[in-house]
């Protein structure tokens, strides 16, 4: 089991470095900028044009591995990874429509919210569905505080996690905002199921082999999206990985989990809702500087490093404390 793990890491950061030597070059070439939007932190507008949909970086690269080092388990029967990274490439297809309405219209909207929102509750109870079909998952919410398992009714079920999955997927795309942060804050994430699957052993190798794929296919992105960065993962990117926690959350039978283990999700999430709605209630006041709350420290001084570093070391903590829950809780 370790060393197809470590394997599946390896190959797919060597793919992910690899390819973005040629892809991002070509990105260039073909003029697939991103317009910086007007309304974020000056500095920001240094950043248009710099090439989008970098994401198709660790998306190809986890495909790969899937193929090569989950290939034995496909011969066994086992597809689960596949239905989940499928999953998740819908959600990535879904930004790529965006990303390329914005690259098409040469501004910062594409897709409009409805028909994203739409496309994307469509997916989420299809995978659902899915899943429920073959058995993987049951109308059952597994409370790691407390150790117990809460039978749900079919269609309440249905409802929360068409709920959970499409807020999931839209709280990693509003912390793509900052060089790094979104591909910074999903390593500790991939490596939190990781982990689960040494603590739970032989039934979730496919899955892990998806996840550790996906550590080495981010921090191979993380050559390149660092700052200051030489590509972003454009909505490609983001929301292939919003749909890749939430899946992989639900397949491993612990969505509330997500909680800790996407603490900064939350906060992101969260710090944008709070923004809106007392800037409606106050008639124009503010709450943070801006919202969501990363370029609130960026407009108290701090740098894009910083705030990369330090939000993937609370994330990090976030999933430190969801170990311990599904193994002492």
């Amino acid at each position: 089991m370790t060393i197809k793990l470590i394997l599946a890491f390896v190959l797919s950061f060597l793919f992910s470095t690899l390819s973005g030597k040629f892809y991002i070059p070509w990105l260039v070439s073909q003029k697939l900028g991103q317009k910086t939007k007007e309304i974020g932190p000056t500095w920001h507008m240094t950043k248009s044009g710099t090439p989008t949909m970098g994401g198709v970086m660790f998306i190809a690269a986890v495909a790969f591995v899937l193929l090569t080092v989950g290939f034995d388990g496909m011969l066994h029967g086992e597809y689960v990874h596949i239905f989940v990274f499928l999953f998740a490439l819908v959600f990535g297809f879904i930004g790529f429509l965006d990303d390329w309405e914005k690259i098409k219209k040469k501004q910062n909207l594409g897709l409009t919210a409805r028909a994203k929102f739409l496309l994307q509750l469509l997916a989420a109870l299809v995978f659902i569905l899915l899943m429920r079909t073959i058995g993987f998952v049951s109308p059952n919410l597994y409370i790691p505080f407390a150790n117990v398992t809460l039978p749900m009714p079919e269609w309440l079920y249905f409802v929360f996690a068409a709920f959970v999955i499409v807020g999931t997927v839209n709280a990693v795309n509003i912390t793509d905002g900052i060089d790094g942060l979104a591909a910074g804050t999903s390593v500790p994430v991939c490596l939190f199921f990781v982990a689960v699957t040494f603590l739970w052993g032989r039934e979730y190798m496919q899955l892990g082999i998806f996840a550790s794929a996906l550590v080495g296919g981010l921090m191979g992105f993380l050559v390149y999206n660092f700052n200051p960065a030489k590509v972003f993962m454009g909505d490609t990117g983001s929301l292939f990985l919003g749909g890749m926690v939430a899946a992989l959350a639900y397949s491993m039978k612990c969505p509330l989990l997500l909680i800790f283990i996407g603490i900064v999700y939350v906060c992101e999430t969260l710090s944008d809702i709070i923004q809106i709605g007392y800037f409606k209630l106050t008639g124009g006041k503010r709450i943070f500087k801006m919202a969501p709350i990363h370029h609130h420290f960026e407009m108290c001084g701090w740098k894009e490093k910083k705030i990369c570093i330090v939000f993937s070391a609370v994330n990090a903590i976030g999933c430190i404390i969801a170990i311990l829950l599904v193994n002492f809780g």
